[in-house]
C-alpha cells in the first residue's frame, strides 16, 4: 500500500457479495476496509435467504407430517400435527442472529476494519462515511460498491409493514393472515405461497403477466403449476395487475387487465405480499462525482471484470458487485462478483462467467436451473448457427425418488447437438438445488454431454435423474 491512502481497499455494503470480496481481499494481502450503514450481511443474511429458507424449512416438516397418504407408502402413522408460529419465527429470526454474528466475527478475525455509517464517493478513490457521530473521509486505491437491491413496490400500492408488506417485513412471520394475496409469482412469491399454505393460510396469487413463474423454462413452469399450485389451496389471476391496494383490515386491492388497465374485480383479503421483484439501492451514492450515471432502472454499469464502466469504458479503481450491477441478483452472484473484483484489482484477469451461475426455489418440491432456457438456447442457435437439442427424465424412474417416496419431478438438459456442450438445465424435484451443482460444473467447464455419458454415478442416487439425461442426449 502506498502511504497516501488510507486502505489498499474499501468495500460500501456489507451484505454477502462485500464480505467475500474482503475475505479474499484480505488473504490476498490488501489492507482493507468495509463500509455498511445498517445491518451486517446485508439481504441475504437478514431479510433474504436465511431467515426465509428457515421458514420454508420449518414450514416444510409440517406439510410433510400433515401429508398422511405420503408417510402412510412409507409404514408411518402420526398423529395430529400441530406448530407453534412463534418458534417457527424465532428459529428463522435465531438463525439471522447466528449468521451475521459469525459474519461479523469472521472480518474481525482477519483485521478487516468495519466502519458504520453511509458510505458515499466524493470522487476518485475517495469516500465520505456519514454516521450519528459525524462525518469521516476515507480514501482507498480501489472502491469496490455492493450496496444491494430494495424490495420493488409498484405505483398504486401502499406498504403499511403490517396488512400489506414486502418480503422484508414477511420473513419475521409476525402472524398468519387467514387469506393474503401474493403479489407475483417469481421466487419470492413461490416461496411464500409454500410457506403460506403449509401453515394453514388461503392465498390469491396475482400474476401480471400471461403465464405463472415467467422466469422459469415452461415445461418446468407447467410442471410446478400442476406441484406447487393446483393440490393447494391457491387461487391465481394471470394477466392482471394489482392496480390498487389499501391497508387495512380487509386490505382492499383492485384488479385490473394488465393489457387495458380496465378495472375488473375487487377483492378483500386479510394481508398482501408484494412479490414483484428488487430494485438496486444504488441513490446518493456519488457516483457523479466521477461521472458515472446509472441505467434507467438504476443498475450501476459494469463489465464482466466487475470495473464500472463511464461511455462504455473502466473507471480506474472504481468497481461494483452484487444486486447494484443488475447483472444475476443472487447472492452467491455477488459473492462470485466479489472475488473476481479482488482478482483483478491485482492483475489477475477474471471475468465472470453467468451462464454457469445456478439458481434455485426452495419450494417443495425444489426447482433450480443454470444457463439457458430452451426458447433463449433455440434463439442462439438460429442467430449462431447451430441446432438445439433437449431430453427430460423422470423422477418416477428414479430409484432414490421412488424409495424416498417422492417421484414427481423431471430433469431437462440443453443441449448443442454437433458438439454436444450442455447450454443449460432445469430441474423440478426432490432436492433440486443440491443436483444442478453438477450441471453449473459442466456449464462452466463447458463439457459435452457424449464426455458425461460415461461419468460413474452412484446407485442409487438422485443424481442419476443427470446422468440418464446425458445418456439420452449422447
Amino acid at each position: 500500500m502506498t502511504q497516501e491512502f488510507d486502505f489498499d481497499l474499501a468495500i460500501v455494503g456489507a451484505g454477502v457479495g462485500g464480505h467475500g470480496a474482503a475475505l479474499h481481499a484480505v488473504k490476498q494481502g490488501l489492507k482493507t476496509a468495509i463500509i455498511e450503514a445498517k445491518d451486517m450481511g446485508g439481504t441475504c443474511v437478514n431479510r433474504g435467504c436465511i431467515p426465509s429458507k428457515a421458514l420454508l424449512a420449518a414450514s416444510g416438516r409440517v406439510r410433510e407430517l400433515q401429508d398422511r397418504h405420503h408417510l402412510h407408502n412409507l409404514g408411518i402413522s402420526v398423529g395430529g400435527v400441530s406448530f407453534d408460529r412463534q418458534a417457527i419465527a424465532d428459529h428463522a429470526l435465531d438463525l439471522v442472529s447466528k449468521i451475521r454474528n459469525d459474519l461479523t466475527g469472521s472480518l474481525t478475525r482477519l483485521q478487516v476494519e468495519t466502519i458504520h455509517g453511509w458510505g458515499k464517493l466524493l470522487g476518485p478513490q475517495k469516500l465520505s462515511v456519514l454516521a450519528e457521530e459525524g462525518e469521516k473521509i476515507v480514501t482507498a486505491r480501489d472502491i469496490i460498491l455492493s450496496t444491494g437491491s430494495t424490495p420493488f413496490v409498484p405505483p398504486g400500492i401502499q406498504i403499511d409493514g403490517k396488512t400489506v408488506y414486502t418480503s422484508d417485513d414477511a420473513v419475521k412471520l409476525n402472524w398468519l393472515p387467514d387469506w393474503v394475496a401474493i403479489i407475483g409469482s417469481g421466487y419470492i412469491g413461490l416461496e411464500f405461497s409454500d410457506v403460506y399454505s403449509a401453515l394453514g393460510c388461503e392465498i390469491t396469487m396475482i400474476e401480471a403477466l400471461d403465464n405463472l413463474m415467467p422466469g422459469f423454462d415452461r415445461d418446468i413452469a407447467r410442471i410446478a403449476q400442476r406441484l406447487l399450485i393446483e393440490p393447494r389451496d391457491i387461487e391465481t389471476h394471470t394477466g392482471t395487475l394489482a392496480l390498487k391496494v389499501t391497508p387495512g383490515s380487509p386490505v382492499v386491492i383492485e384488479l385490473a387487465d394488465a393489457k387495458t388497465k380496465d378495472v375488473k374485480d375487487v377483492i378483500e383479503v386479510d394481508a398482501a405480499l408484494v412479490a414483484t421483484g428488487r430494485i438496486p439501492a444504488t441513490k446518493n451514492l456519488g457516483l457523479e462525482s466521477v461521472g458515472v450515471q446509472t441505467d434507467r432502472r438504476g443498475f450501476i454499469p459494469v463489465d464482466d471484470r466487475m470495473h464500472v464502466l463511464l461511455d462504455g469504458e473502466p473507471v480506474p479503481h472504481l468497481w461494483a458487485i452484487g444486486d447494484a450491477t443488475g447483472k444475476m441478483m443472487l447472492a452467491h452472484a455477488a459473492s462470485a462478483q466479489g472475488i473476481a473484483a479482488i482478482e483483478n484489482i491485482l492483475g489477475n484477469d477474471r471475468a465472470i462467467d453467468y451462464r454457469s451461475i445456478p439458481a434455485a426455489a426452495f419450494t417443495h418440491p425444489e426447482i433450480s436451473y443454470v444457463g439457458l432456457n430452451e426458447e433463449q438456447a433455440k434463439a442462439l442457435g438460429t442467430e449462431a448457427g447451430f441446432a438445439v437439442g433437449s431430453v427430460r427424465t423422470y423422477f418416477k424412474a428414479n430409484s432414490k425418488a421412488l424409495a424416498e417416496g417422492e417421484p414427481d419431478g423431471i430433469a431437462k438438459v440443453i443441449y448443442r447437438k454437433e458438439s454436444g456442450e450442455i447450454l443449460g438445465a432445469h430441474i423440478i424435484g426432490i432436492h433440486a438445488s443440491d443436483l444442478i451443482q453438477e450441471a453449473a460444473n459442466a456449464i462452466a467447464a463447458r463439457q459435452s454431454v457424449r464426455d458425461l455419458a460415461f461419468t460413474v454415478h452412484t446407485h442409487p442416487t438422485l443424481s442419476e435423474v443427470l446422468d440418464e439425461a446425458y445418456k439420452r442426449a449422447a
